[in-house]
């Protein structure tokens, strides 16, 4: 998932970096032997990290990672299912009466060949459905959700006299297609599983500096949908225009045309994009073609506005087309890509709450930051869509080390974003905040705080 550059400016300085080494060390309710045990941990949540970090695997292939997760699942005392929806494990532990609350974890990479420059670098690599050699890594931080994931079971378990209810550990595959949360739903996650009080999740930050996290409430993240649009024509000879009826020229109109949706069709009120990524037509230069192929990505927030703008792209497509002469039998092909769209996140206002309110107990109100929504997707959303309409909140965890943030908003050049190549998380810091932070908000809402 690409999110964009940092969310906003958050100072920070050697006075708040002293400040953050006090606050995660000693604002937990549970005094100094959690914060001990953490810090107990931290040795094998990192060597979990570089090995997550160095081996990843691509959506649909993730049997390695997948397996991994089971196993430390299994170790910790879960009940684990494996191959669930895929490579999906859910790992079950019941103790006592009380709220089922899920945690969920992604655990795909991404075709990217790394180029951080860190001794544990990925280089990995593997031939893609074209044949071609492309590299593997985990440039969206999902090494760090499960690092993050395992460590909070483990003080889940640690100190599982402090809180009765179920707990519900799902590692789910193929985030970055849009496919897993779908496919763990389809197969019955909340039917053949206890159906979830709460579903709480996290997600690494390319824009908020380490030891930091943020929380939205309401819209996180967008409605996505991909599009192609096949724009048909007469084609003929370049020198000899007026025989034909041109595609490049009605796609030009086509596109110039969409970005009416958004500034003229929308309500200005309705956050909303539509953007033309990629358009194919011809093959030279005196040649007008039969066809040029256009690629979209549309972006919202409500799912009525998602419905409009696909509504307005196939009238206005099939309109340009006809007034350039065109017979109905040539009208452009709109084709919605079903199986990738992706819901928007809606967090829950108040478990969004009572998640801010944690996490600000835990490391201390100064290191929660309110976080704006932004037009990335994630499949998280589904988890809050099903017909048991179950409340879910996705964070955000900071991930850059504090001095290259400060560096960054001295300099005003901009730091690598999630998916880059170079994007490389300060991750000690990272993962101990993260584990902190999940363990806390998942105890409270056993204890209905």
């Amino acid at each position: 998932m690409k999110l964009p550059a940092p969310f906003a400016a958050i100072p920070v300085s050697l006075s708040v970096t002293l400040a953050l080494a006090t606050a995660l060390s000693s604002t937990s309710l549970y005094a100094e032997n959690f914060d001990a045990s953490v810090m107990k941990s931290m040795p094998k949540l990192e060597a979990l990290y570089t090995h997550l970090h160095q081996f990843p695997e691509l959506s649909y292939q993730e049997k390695n990672t997948s397996a991994r997760m089971a196993k430390e699942l299994s170790e910790l005392g879960f009940d684990v299912t494996d191959n669930f929806g895929g490579y999906g494990v859910v790992g079950i532990y019941k103790n006592g009466s009380g709220p089922t609350v899920m945690i969920r974890a992604d655990i795909d990479g991404l075709p990217i060949v790394e180029q951080t420059g860190k001794s544990y670098a990925s280089k990995v690599t593997t031939v893609d459905e074209h044949n071609n050699t492309v590299g593997i890594m985990h440039g969206c931080g999902h090494d760090i959700h499960m690092t993050s994931f395992i460590g909070a079971a483990e003080q889940l378990m640690k100190h599982k006299s402090d809180w009765k209810g179920t707990l519900m550990m799902v590692a789910q595959p193929a985030e970055e297609v849009g496919g897993g949360a779908k496919a763990m739903l389809k197969q019955g996650l909340f039917s053949k599983f206890p159906t979830p009080d709460s579903v709480i999740g996290l997600h690494v930050s390319a824009g908020i500096p380490a030891g930091k996290v943020g929380v939205v409430s309401g819209y996180a993240l967008a409605n996505v949908d991909s599009v192609d649009i096949t724009i048909k024509g007469k084609g003929g000879h370049g020198a000899y225009p007026h025989l034909t009826i041109d595609p490049v020229v009605i796609a030009a109109r086509t596109v110039l045309a969409l970005q009416t949706i958004p500034s003229r069709e929308v309500s200005p009120l309705e956050p909303n994009v539509v953007t033309v990524g990629s358009i194919h037509g011809g093959s030279k230069h005196n040649i007008i073609s039969n066809e040029v192929k256009l690629q979209l990505t549309l972006r919202s927030y409500n799912p009525e506005v998602r419905e409009q703008q696909i509504a307005a792209i196939k009238r206005i497509t099939k309109g340009i087309a006809l007034s350039a002469g065109l017979p109905e039998e040539l009208a452009p092909e709109v084709y919605v890509h079903d199986d990738e769209t992706i819901p928007s996140t809606y967090n829950e206002p108040q478990l969004a709450a009572k998640v801010q309110a944690s996490i600000e107990t835990e490391i201390g109100k100064d290191n929660v930051v309110i976080a704006p929504p932004v037009m990335a997707g994630e499949d998280f959303g589904l988890y809050g869509r099903t017909e048991q309409n179950v409340p879910i909140t996705l964070f955000w965890l900071g991930g850059v080390e504090p001095q290259k943030y400060q560096a960054s908003l001295d300099s005003g050049e901009p730091l690598p974003s999630l998916h880059s190549s170079q994007f490389a998380p300060d991750y000690p810091l990272t993962i101990k905040t993260g584990v902190r932070a999940m363990t806390r908000t998942a105890m409270d809402l056993f204890n209905g705080k």
